[in-house]
This record gives structure tokens, C-alpha cells and sequence, in this order.
């Protein structure tokens, strides 16, 4: 019964689209924060950060 309803009812697609959008973000995020940590490590960025004085 829960799947049908899932499937079929405005909110149970609104929900599984939040879901779905969430779980891609997250995905999208980690690639992203990987790469930069990646690139980061490498001493490849252009500017390093630095600190209020």
C-alpha cells in the first residue's frame, strides 16, 4: 500500500522527488568537495587562503 500511494498521489511524487533531488545533491556535492580537496592537495590552486590580519 505505501508503493501505490508513492507512486500515486501528488505527495507521495512530490516525496519521492525530494528524495531523488537529495540524493543527487549529495552525490554532485561529494564529487565536487572531492575534486577540490584533490586539487588542494596537489598545490595546484591559484591563491592560497590566508588569514584576517
Amino acid at each position: 500500500m505505501a508503493w501505490n500511494l508513492l507512486f500515486t498521489s501528488d505527495i507521495g511524487l512530490l516525496s519521492l522527488f525530494t528524495i531523488l533531488f537529495i540524493i543527487v545533491m549529495a552525490i554532485y556535492i561529494g564529487i565536487y568537495a572531492a575534486k577540490q580537496a584533490n586539487k588542494e592537495g596537489s598545490g595546484t590552486s591559484a591563491k592560497p587562503h590566508q588569514g584576517a590580519h
